[in-house]
């Protein structure tokens, strides 16, 4: 039996649901909303769409502890890394050294973080940076800071995100 990318890949990845690629995620509607906070995550609703918020309280290290029940935007949500190896244009192992990659940038940040007093892993790692940035002092941990969310941005949208254009 042929074993799925989103086995290999998804699995050792988390990316979408550990409040790197995004701080939350819309829902379909508010049936779905209610669903989920019952099985115990944090919804954000107001006029618009309800919002699942990440980090997904439902991640279990790198997996979804509720995947049979997960929302439907998370059912369809394929990330351009993901997509890429689908039709060819990324080997496999090329995706993993590119899931290692930004899973050791995380580490770093959050080891920054950390010794910034930002350790509160219940927020979107964006956020966290940005109140760090915004803090008085310990200036060369938050230059370090600095730089290490550009970098990771750029591969975020390189890797993780954006589209590919049409070939010239």
């Amino acid at each position: 039996m042929e074993t799925r990318l989103t086995d290999t890949l998804c699995t050792r990845c988390g990316l979408c649901c550990d409040g790197t690629l995004f701080a939350e995620v819309e829902l379909a509607h508010r049936a779905e909303a209610t669903r989920l906070e019952a099985l115990g995550l944090e919804i954000e609703s107001d006029d618009e769409a309800p919002l699942l918020v990440q980090p997904c309280a439902a991640l279990k290290g790198r997996r979804c502890g509720i995947y049979p029940h997960r929302p439907g935007c998370c059912r369809t949500f394929e990330c351009r890394l993901l997509q890429d190896v689908r039709c060819g244009a990324v080997s496999e192992e090329r995706a993993h050294e590119h899931i290692s990659q930004a899973l050791a940038s995380i580490a770093e940040m959050r080891s920054l973080l950390n010794r910034l007093g930002r350790g509160d892993a219940r927020l979107p790692l964006r956020e966290r940076c940005a109140e760090a940035l915004m803090d008085a002092g310990a200036a060369a941990e938050r230059t370090r800071l600095r730089r290490a969310m550009h970098a990771l941005e750029r591969q975020i949208l390189a890797v993780f995100l954006e589209a590919r254009g049409p070939k010239d």
